[in-house]
């Protein structure tokens, strides 16, 4: 599909998601920070969307990528590259998203890290641009808050091994 210069439009968009997790800092923060904790719950679920490619540098200039396809064909891409991670406390990054070969959005996110009694208190701010027309809808911030579900459910599956 092309688009004209008189179709090009951005709409933003900004949310913030605060969490508690029981899991110590350093645990959820693994989770985002290593490639092993954030591919248990960082993707589609699998009854509707798998994995066709992943790419994890966590360093500040690093970048993480990861594709897939959902059941109905169309396919998804996160490109991120981390701007700033001070361990066990925050991490921010810049990602756009493309749905099969089309640009949809930037975004700016902010996840921080605090400890609250034995477990984590986790807050996610990002602010988005959606870009030529894509309408969000809030799907974003859906589809954040249900990762941030799987995140909760991988975190019980290693506290109770």
């Amino acid at each position: 599909m092309s688009t004209t210069m008189s179709e090009r439009n951005v709409t933003h968009s900004t949310f913030v998601i605060d969490r508690t997790y029981d899991a110590p800092p350093d645990m959820v923060f693994a989770a985002w920070s290593t490639e092993e904790g954030k591919s248990r719950w960082f993707g589609g679920p699998s009854d509707l969307w798998t994995s066709m490619e992943r790419a994890f540098d966590f360093r500040v200039g690093g970048r993480e990528r990861a594709v897939g396809k959902w059941k109905s064909g169309t396919v998804s891409a996160f490109d991120a590259l981390y701007w700033d991670i001070i361990p066990g406390e925050r991490i921010v990054y810049t990602y756009e998203m493309h749905i099969d070969d089309r640009k949809i959005s930037v975004s700016l996110a902010t996840v921080e890290f605090r400890p609250a009694g034995e477990g984590t208190r986790l807050t996610v701010t990002e602010a988005g641009a959606f870009l030529d027309g894509y309408d969000d809808r809030g799907s974003r911030e859906h589809g954040t808050r249900m990762l941030l579900d799987h995140l909760d459910a991988a975190l019980r599956e290693q506290v109770d091994v």
